[in-house]
Order: C-alpha cells, then sequence, then structure tokens
C-alpha cells in the first residue's frame, strides 16, 4: 500500500449532519453541526482521546488502547483509524487494520479473529437521535475514504444491546453473527451468584474435584504477577491447547507466531486500577507433582467486566478431577468478592458456558461494501455465516470441516481463528 496521507481527506460537502438540538422530534431543528470523519494511520496521533474514549462502560475492552497497540505491534496489517469528529471534540473511533486476501480488501476491527465482543469507541454523550442518520450516510463516507485501499468493511461480534443501550450503529444493515456470547452476572455475593445455576450442584463438584487433587498432595490457585510466570504459563498453555486441538482433531487457532507474540505482549502490560488486557490464572499441584499445572486461564478485565479469551487442561495429569471446572469456580468466586458484576465465558456456544451462565448475547455482524468487488465480498459474507450456521447444527459435518481445516493448517500458515473452537 502507497503511503496516502488519510488526514488531509477533505470531506464531502453533500454529507453533512443535522443535529438535533432537543429530543422532542416534534420540535424543529435548532442547529446543524457538521460530523466530519478521518482516517488515520497512527495510533499514537489518537491515543489521548482513544483512552479517553474507552473509559465508557459501553465500551469493549477490546477496543481498548493497549489491546490494539499490542495487535498492531504483532501484526503488519495497516491501521486504518476511523475518527468521527464535531468541532475540534472527537465523538467516536473505529478502529480498523486493512487484511489483504486472496480476493478482497477488508477493513476489519484490530484483533477481531481472537475477540469476543466488538462495540467500537463513542462518546458517552453522542447523541442517540443522530445515530440513525450517522448509519444511513456512514456508508457513503467510508466509500469516499476507503473505497482506494478496502473493498469492504465489516465490523463483526457487535452485540447491539450492551450495558442497557442501543448500540449507535444499530441502524445500520447487519446480519446475526453465528455465535452468541455467555455471560453470567456476579451478584452482591457468591452465594446469591451461585444461587442462578443450581448452588448445590456447583459445590458438590467442587467439592469432588478439591478431594481428587488432595489425593495427588494439594493444589493452589495462582494468579501469575510477574513478567517471567506469566510468560511461562503462557508458553504453557500454548504447548497445553496444542495437545488438545490435535487430540480433538481440531486446527490450533494459537499457532501462528504472530498470534503467540501478540498474547505474550497483552501478558507483559502491568495491571491498572482499571483492569488488565491478560490475567494470567492456573491451577498448580503440590505434593509429588509439585509445580505442575494442570489447567490455565487467561482473563482480561476493563471496570467490572471480565472476559474469559481462552482456558486449556493437562491432558495426562488429573483430568478426572475437572481442574478447568474447579479452575472457573475460583476465579467467579476471586472476581465476585473483587466487585467485577459480569464474567463473560466470551462468544461461541458450548455446553460448559451454558453450563454457568443465564444471559446470552446476541451478536450481529454488519457488512458495508465500499466497491463493486466489496459486493461480492458482502454477498459471501452472508452466504459463509448461514453456512456456518447450519454446518454447526450439523455435527457430522462440522466434524468433518474441522477435520478439514486441520489437514490444510500448516506450522508456518497464519491461521484464521474461530474463537469458540477454544
Amino acid at each position: 500500500m502507497t503511503d496516502v496521507d488519510f488526514n488531509m481527506m477533505p470531506v464531502s460537502e453533500a454529507r453533512r449532519r443535522v443535529w438535533h438540538a432537543r429530543r422532542d422530534k416534534a420540535q424543529d431543528i435548532a442547529a446543524a453541526t457538521d460530523l466530519k470523519l478521518s482516517v488515520h494511520v497512527s495510533m499514537q496521533a489518537l491515543e489521548a482521546d482513544w483512552r479517553a474514549l474507552e473509559a465508557s462502560s459501553a465500551a469493549s475492552l477490546h477496543q481498548g488502547f493497549d489491546w490494539c497497540a499490542a495487535w498492531a505491534k504483532t501484526h503488519p496489517n495497516q491501521l486504518l483509524l476511523v475518527r468521527g469528529s464535531i468541532g475540534q471534540k472527537t465523538v467516536f473511533i473505529l478502529p480498523l487494520e486493512l487484511v489483504r486476501g486472496r480476493f478482497f480488501r477488508t477493513a476489519r476491527f484490530i484483533g477481531s479473529p481472537h475477540s469476543n465482543l466488538n462495540t467500537g469507541l463513542f462518546a458517552a454523550d453522542f447523541d442517540p437521535l443522530t445515530c440513525e442518520q450517522l448509519g444511513a450516510s456512514l456508508i457513503a463516507d467510508l466509500s469516499a475514504k476507503l473505497s482506494r485501499v478496502a473493498d469492504i468493511v465489516t465490523l463483526e461480534k457487535m452485540p447491539f444491546d450492551w450495558h442497557g443501550t442501543c448500540h449507535p450503529l444499530a441502524s445500520l444493515p447487519a446480519v446475526r453473527n453465528q455465535n452468541s456470547s455467555f455471560q453470567l452476572p456476579l451478584l452482591a455475593s457468591f452465594e446469591a451468584t451461585l444461587a442462578q445455576i443450581n448452588a448445590k450442584r456447583r459445590r458438590k463438584k467442587f467439592r469432588v474435584s478439591e478431594k481428587r487433587l488432595e489425593a495427588l498432595g494439594g493444589y493452589e490457585h495462582v494468579v501469575a504477577t510477574t513478567r517471567r510466570d506469566r510468560r511461562q504459563i503462557l508458553d504453557l498453555f500454548f504447548e497445553q491447547k496444542a495437545i488438545r486441538f490435535k487430540a480433538l482433531g481440531l486446527p490450533n487457532v494459537f499457532q501462528d507466531r504472530e498470534t503467540q507474540a501478540f498474547f505474550h505482549t497483552l501478558a507483559a502490560v502491568e495491571p491498572t486500577a482499571e483492569g488488565q488486557p491478560l490475567e494470567l490464572n492456573a491451577i498448580r499441584l503440590r505434593g509429588e507433582q509439585n509445580g505442575r499445572i494442570v489447567a490455565i486461564a487467561g482473563l482480561s478485565r476493563k471496570g467490572d467486566h471480565v472476559i474469559c479469551q481462552f482456558g486449556s487442561i493437562d491432558e495426562e495429569m488429573a483430568a478426572d478431577a475437572s481442574p478447568g471446572e474447579l479452575l472457573f469456580y475460583l476465579m467467579i468466586r476471586k472476581c465476585n468478592a473483587e466487585g467485577v458484576t459480569l464474567f463473560d465465558f466470551g462468544i461461541g456456544d458450548q455446553a460448559y458456558k451454558r453450563s454457568w451462565c443465564t444471559v446470552e448475547t446476541v451478536q450481529r455482524d454488519i457488512v458495508l461494501p465500499l466497491t463493486l468487488r466489496g459486493r461480492l465480498a458482502a454477498g459471501a459474507h452472508r452466504t459463509a455465516v448461514r453456512m456456518k450456521v447450519w454446518i454447526k447444527k450439523n455435527r457430522k459435518a462440522y466434524a468433518f470441516l474441522q477435520r478439514l481445516r486441520q489437514q490444510r493448517q500448516t506450522p508456518d500458515a497464519a491461521a484464521v481463528p474461530d474463537t469458540d473452537g477454544d
């Protein structure tokens, strides 16, 4: 891609925004202000506004500055950061990256293959009366700005109803993603939280797991606090997950070096009062197996929202003790005590998630074609989603496809991860 100064591109006068000064639609329009779009290639130029916008509870941690910076550092994709502004104020940022496929050039959310929920970044006081106007004209704006470098914009895995508010882009044409995400609300006490999901059964499973691990010499729940520990636990996770995927005949979505470097970069970011991009939890044995780690999970926290990014278990040791299930119990109890109000198991419909969760969040994909070729890509995207829905309902077809993907995957190939395969 040639070096283009996106910031100097003029905004067409034909696409001015009319903003309502009052919420009463019966009133005449009292004022009109231009909403201008610009496209940037440097995260640092937008960092101050970016971090201000990401502070909103409605903004996904996957669009946070540190998350996106870690992905950009470990992947060569061109950044296309769409900024919406009114005067000098930034009212939204869509952090996109350009991915060149065999037939299409796609602008997508940064790190989308490994994100569980995407929202973009919008100002808390973004006037909801303008959202329909924004949606109606965003396609034209993006086409004018990006059609020279991209064929299609895909904003995937977006919940249109999140934190009790309707997403500003909900008026745009969208298709339901083949996967939902699943959450467990954390209530005033751990006992109240468990009461939502059969507390008696959960405690019984917890006691059985503890008893079996005590027979091996006991265990401890560890949270990696040093960079060295995080690096070692994360490397062990990649090893455990590779064994698991191979045993199941599934492609390894954590195989490529760029993906592993990305998670190592996240793990190196120190926690703050607002949260942590990647916290590594583990079950470590004592006794004769002292130091052996039998379960690992990676959590991301933003405010009172925690997302489980991944998990793994030792396939050879203590499998009958269900160490993965035990680790979730301990992590949720810890999060509950720390004031977390939502424990998110991430995207993908799996039995263990449904056993823990009381909330299912529907996610949608917004697909915006920018060129004629992009229209073909949009049609292909919609067809692919429908096919995935059908395949996931057909166990034999799903198993065959996963075996085929595994056979085609090579050690140096960059996987196209599907996060519900974890």
